[in-house]
């Protein structure tokens, strides 16, 4: 990821906030754009390979401080709710996909991971810093986004939200 972009972290989610909105009416969301791109092992992922399912898409980045923190919250959290209809679909925003594998086995990541290959977000999609997340419903519609750092109790209590829709 770039020196700039890393420096400018701080300022950008001074300036926004850390913020989440929670579920919103799937009928008033909008439709999530579209994602797709390899994963560490060369397959190709994609959103639309998770239909009917509650996906929360993550943009991290091995770099990133918080975002590490934040990663065995989501594998726990992958464990407790995945057998209800929950995919975490990591999204790396590391520029260098060659540090991707050896961390997500090291942290034990029990999610599929797709590589962005660099700090410009997927088309659609908006990323101001990271982590940053996004909680699509089974229809296909953004439920709600977190900037910045995730309390995992909320973002619990709106998975379990959407799941019971």
């Amino acid at each position: 990821m770039g020196t700039l972009f890393r420096l400018m972290l701080p300022l950008v989610f001074a300036l926004i906030g850390t913020s989440s909105c929670g579920p919103a009416a799937s009928k008033n969301a909008e439709l999530a754009a579209p994602l797709s791109g390899p994963s560490p092992e060369g397959k190709t992922l994609s959103l639309a390979d998770y239909p009917n399912k509650v996906v929360l898409v993550d943009f991290w980045a091995t770099w990133c401080e918080p975002c590490r923190v934040e990663i065995p919250e989501l594998v726990a959290l992958q464990d407790e709710l995945g057998s209800k209809g929950l995919v975490i679909l990591g999204v790396s925003m590391d520029e260098e996909a060659s540090a991707v594998a050896p961390f997500v086995k090291k942290a034990k990541i029990n999610y599929p991971i797709l590589l962005n290959g660099g700090e410009n977000p997927p088309k659609g999609w908006r990323v101001p810093g990271l982590p940053t997340a996004f909680l699509i419903g089974r229809d296909g519609r953004v439920l709600s986004a977190y900037f910045g750092s995730k309390s995992l109790a909320k973002l619990t209590a709106d998975v379990k939200a959407a799941l019971a829709r």
